[in-house]
């Protein structure tokens, strides 16, 4: 067992287990992209990315199996984890990375691909080491970091390959929120079913404007952002939801 996929309602969870660090090569980052389209084609609206171990999230790519393999071989995992990993940003629902240990190089990028990273606390480290192994974040690293959390924190971050405390990731904008570590697990999924009864539409939305928009020159990014709230004027979860505010009560989206 490498990655599965489980749903409970309309919350699913991408577990990653791998012993002893979650580290991946070609095997498993197809394993992981098989996941993420069971996860897509699924009924469920938010999905939570977790560990099965207590002390990595992901250890990043097997380094050993980049020793064993070609070039090509290399560059075949990280196609696949890019394309996994554009799904997920392009996918309706909401993917939320639950970090409760080290995750570091590639086992990071696979949270920078969430939409949120939530946080357990602890004495882990997260960070971006492959400059000390002569290579770059291969798999959207040195894209999604500086987006994040603004190019100069980022560029120091992947200069220097320093790796950080889950306090720091929270005080730059690494990790949305950080829980006790025996709380954390109900908290993050507390936050996913949240999201997942709220307006589908409107989540789906935001996220083609935030990952499509901000890759266009501004004008095109507000055309973007004008079509898909014209399109959530006409829906019914958005007459729902202003109805529901004017006559004080909670709304009851339908995803329509």
């Amino acid at each position: 067992m490498s990655v599965t996929f489980g749903a409970e309602g309309a919350v699913g969870f991408i577990t990653l287990d791998n012993p002893p660090a979650n580290s991946y090569d070609l095997e498993v980052m197809t394993a992981f992209s098989d996941a993420v389209d069971e996860a897509i084609a699924s009924d469920t609206r938010t999905v939570i990315v977790r560990s099965a171990s207590e002390k990595f999230f992901c250890g990043g790519a097997d380094v050993k199996k980049f020793l064993d393999g070609d070039v090509e071989a290399n560059m075949a995992m990280i196609r696949v984890s890019q394309a996994a990993f554009s799904r997920m940003a392009a996918a309706p629902q909401v993917f939320i990375a639950h970090i409760n240990g080290h995750a570091m190089g590639g086992g990071l990028e696979i949270a920078l691909a969430c939409d949120l990273r939530y946080a357990s606390e602890g004495r882990y480290r997260m960070g971006t080491p492959e400059v000390t192994l002569g290579l770059l974040p291969g798999n959207g690293g040195t894209q999604r970091l500086p987006r994040l959390i603004g190019q100069a924190r980022a560029m120091e971050l992947l200069i220097t390959g320093r790796a950080i405390t889950p306090d720091e990731a929270l005080k730059i904008g690494l990790v949305s929120e950080l829980f006790p570590a025996e709380e954390a697990a109900a908290k993050v999924r507390e936050r996913a079913e949240r999201f997942g009864s709220g307006a589908a539409l409107a989540l789906a939305a935001i996220k083609r404007c935030v990952h499509e928009g901000t890759q266009l020159p501004l004008d095109a990014g507000l055309a973007l952002e004008a079509e898909q709230i014209e399109q959530l004027f006409r829906s019914k979860d958005a007459a729902e939801g202003l109805t529901a505010f004017a006559e004080k009560r909670q709304p009851e989206f339908v995803g329509a």
